[in-house]
């Protein structure tokens, strides 16, 4: 019953995408319901995860290139996650651009990402990976420009640049791949030592979706509209994905790979942390920090340890909840008031108690405070460092985390806490001080957008419950490997 299950939740997403574009009228309802239609397939896989089964579909063409579609542990975990992020990020989209002309486009265009992001994590062939990889960019980038003026545009076209550069990198090393191996399929290349020469082209083009040192800058530079941010939490997960894929479950790659990985998380952390420590723009707070965290992600899966690649499979689901709450809580305040720097807002926990709830929830998760599943995700990734005797790397770890703990710390307190700036000009241009004034008397008129509101709460209550029910994902994460 199950078999193929995977090729009918791509078909499913992509017939979804292109629908909207043929039924205009109904792209909501057309994005949402396929979304959802394809999370809840996904779904009927994950009992298969604890029977050690797994689903593969192949049609073969050349030599070099075949279809192969790969349902296991690792594969129907990234979709999970991964299409349930993006259902609720779709349902939050619902309000926040229904004003815009062009919202149809949007809905297509993130429809369409989410089916390359399963058709990605489902692919077992090097090249229809980087087919479903070359996809994913092209959709972000027009999901980057969506708002079109200047400099959206130009920050997007930065985006593809770089990222087209690592893609040119990791092609490269998967050419050296099929000159000594005569395959991509990744079935067939378990167990296989690669040159060093072709782990770091692949490496440098991870690196670069990603956003890990040096490849960050092209993201930050994407953050000025909450649309395109919203996005790349998702994007990120594709280099995390394809690292753990193939340099823990396929290649045999030599130590030093893994020692340059943790050289390079090491620096992300440290330097991103920094910089959203300095930073006042709220949005680019949120984008350092997401930098930094992924660095978190790459360094547990590079201890290439039972007890770090675990950590690091539960600090996607950590991340991907936690900062999908702060980037919408985000969304919520620039709808409201027009103003993403810090240094403007203050007292917002008067008229949105709630986001502020749904804020600090997910903003205490990505910290790592007890019992937030934060916590355990960052314990368990400096345990293992500690275990293999990085003494100095786990240390920067810890600072890392400190760092965290002190920009969220200072963003929640300068956003949420003290008074309520009420100057005409630090909030929207419609809102004169009288209205203001009003606002402070109805405390709920800033909190009118409920579905956008709800989902941050959702968001924020899943941040603590990955901690309080911490077996429940830890064994599903365990059967995995």
């Amino acid at each position: 019953m199950l078999d193929n299950l995977q090729n009918y939740v791509i078909g499913i997403t992509f017939t979804g995408s292109f629908l909207i574009l043929l039924f205009k009228k109904y792209y909501r309802i057309l994005a949402l319901s396929f979304t959802l239609l394809g999370l809840v397939l996904i779904s009927f896989l994950i009992p298969s995860v604890y029977q050690n089964q797994i689903f593969l579909y192949e049609k073969y063409f050349v030599d070099f290139f075949s279809i192969i579609f790969l349902a296991d542990g690792l594969s129907i975990f990234m979709a999970v996650v991964s299409s349930f992020i993006g259902c609720m990020i779709l349902i939050y989209i619902l309000d926040y651009i229904r004003s815009n002309e062009n919202q149809y486009q949007y809905f297509f265009y993130f429809t369409l990402f989410i089916a390359s992001m399963l058709g990605f994590v489902f692919s077992a062939n090097l090249l229809l990976m980087y087919v479903f990889w070359e996809m994913i960019a092209i959709i972000f980038w027009r999901i980057s420009g969506f708002y079109g003026d200047d400099e959206h545009l130009k920050a997007s076209d930065k985006m593809l640049y770089t990222t087209f550069l690592g893609s040119v990198f990791m092609l490269v090393g998967f050419a050296l791949i099929y000159n000594e191996y005569n395959t991509l399929n990744i079935l067939s290349l378990r167990g296989k030592e690669i040159s060093l020469m072709a782990a770091f082209f692949i490496i440098a083009g991870l690196l670069s979706k990603s956003a890990q040192i040096p490849f960050y800058a092209w993201l930050p530079e994407n953050s000025r509209a909450i649309i395109p941010s919203l996005a790349i939490l998702l994007a990120a997960e594709v280099g995390i994905y394809a690292f753990a894929r193939l340099f823990l479950m396929t290649f045999s790659v030599p130590l030093m790979v893994f020692d340059t990985v943790i050289i390079i998380s090491i620096l992300t952390i440290i330097i991103s942390g920094s910089l959203a420590f300095c930073e006042n723009d709220i949005k680019k707070i949120l984008i350092y920090s997401t930098i930094a965290q992924i660095g978190y992600i790459f360094l547990g899966l590079s201890t290439k340890s039972v007890i770090g690649f675990s950590a690091a499979l539960l600090y996607i689901i950590v991340h991907g909840f936690g900062k999908a709450g702060l980037f919408l809580s985000v969304g919520i305040i620039e709808r409201q008031t027009g103003i993403t720097d810090l240094r403007k807002l203050g007292g917002l926990s008067k008229v949105m108690p709630l986001v502020s709830i749904g804020f600090i929830l997910c903003a205490l998760s990505i910290i790592g405070l007890p019992p937030f599943g934060g916590f355990f995700a960052k314990l368990l990734i400096i345990m293992s460092l500690v275990q293999q005797g990085r003494i100095l790397a786990a240390s920067l770890a810890v600072v890392g985390a400190v760092f965290t703990l002190l920009y969220l710390f200072r963003l929640y307190n300068a956003v949420f806490l003290g008074t309520i700036k009420r100057n005409e000009t630090e909030l929207k241009t419609e809102l004169s001080p009288s209205n203001v004034t009003m606002h402070l008397e109805d405390k709920t008129t800033f909190e009118e957008n409920k579905t956008m509101i709800i989902v941050v709460l959702i968001f924020g209550i899943l941040s603590l419950l990955l901690g309080l029910i911490l077996k429940l994902p830890l064994s599903f994460i365990e059967m995995i490997k």
